[in-house]
């Protein structure tokens, strides 16, 4: 893949004509995981797509914006969600807190940190600022939306031989919020990363 391509079409489409070198080294990043094995274009734009929403374009991970008071009430155990926390697997006070969303996805909740440190052997249950580590943003994504670990829906149900759901790919990370605008970004990158090609 050329990438000067890349960058230079999503530099106009998707960046307002320029790129800092923090979105590029995210994108970077991406891009190298995805040249270790072959995965369809479509995937990869979906990917990149989500990291861009999920970041605010920065490409880079992030820490989920709020404060303690907000992750309590939405997360934790004792706040105003118990349903919401009891789902993310948040069952001790200061879960809510302590496993609020990071990285390019936003992980989140007790059950997703142990989880992802099982596959990537690192320890994010003690050290979830750890999902912020470029390389474990990156394995944490692609190992979630390929095998449907956030949501129980996989990049594969809706990218297949015979079509693309650009729209619906959105409940592997989060139902259907934002979903057209996302769906638009991944067009985006996949047409730079054709043009690429």
């Amino acid at each position: 893949m050329n990438r000067a391509h890349f960058y230079a079409g999503v530099r106009s489409s998707l960046f307002g004509g320029s790129l800092a070198q923090s979105q590029v080294d995210g994108m970077e990043a991406v891009l190298d995981e995805a040249g270790k094995s072959f995965i369809d274009p479509r995937n990869l734009a979906y990917m990149l797509a989500t990291a861009f929403h999920e970041t605010g374009q920065t490409m880079q991970p992030i820490h989920e914006r709020g404060g303690a008071d907000y992750f309590f009430r939405m997360y934790d155990p004792k706040g105003q969600r118990p349903t919401v926390a009891a789902r993310l697997g948040n069952t001790q006070s200061g879960d809510g807190v302590k496993y609020a969303g990071r990285g390019l996805v936003q992980l989140t909740g007790r059950r997703n940190y142990t989880l992802f440190a099982k596959l990537t052997g690192v320890d994010l249950v003690n050290r979830p600022d750890l999902a912020m580590d470029d390389d474990i943003a990156v394995r944490i994504m692609f190992e979630g939306m390929q095998r449907g670990l956030f949501t129980g829906k996989k990049l594969a149900d809706y990218f297949t031989s015979k079509s693309s759901d650009w729209v619906n790919a959105r409940r592997i990370i989060n139902g259907t919020d934002r979903a057209d605008d996302i769906a638009d970004y991944a067009k985006h990158f996949y047409n730079a990363l054709q043009d690429a090609a």
